[in-house]
């Protein structure tokens, strides 16, 4: 009996190994698991932090395309403004003229 005894010695090891393999399995698993899942968090985190930046930047883009347009819109009424000033100088001698054009025109029909 005692060879009995041994392959029962021998069984309960066999369980005991199949108990431990399959629980190293299943921690493996797990662990497996966990790390998908602090991956995929990192991950959402990582494009969180893009898509902020990305908005961040575009704002500031936004705000530097503004401030030039405001720069350029000036520029240009500031440039208007010097064409009418100038315009309406110069209107006067333009009536002047116009009218010794006409004087000269009607002196010589007389």
């Amino acid at each position: 009996m005692p060879s009995e005894e041994v392959l029962q010695a021998i069984r309960d090891a066999e369980s005991e190994a199949d108990e431990m393999v399959a629980e190293a399995k299943a921690a493996r698993e797990e662990r497996i698991a966990e790390a998908r899942d602090r991956a995929d968090d990192i991950i959402e985190t990582a494009e969180e932090d893009a898509e902020a930046m990305k908005q961040e930047r575009l704002e500031s883009a936004l705000e530097e395309i503004e401030a030039e347009r405001e720069r350029i819109l000036e520029e240009g009424r500031e440039e208007r403004d010097a064409i009418v000033a100038e315009a309406e100088d110069r209107l006067d001698e333009a009536i002047e003229f116009a009218v010794g054009r006409f004087e000269e025109a009607v002196h010589a029909q007389t």
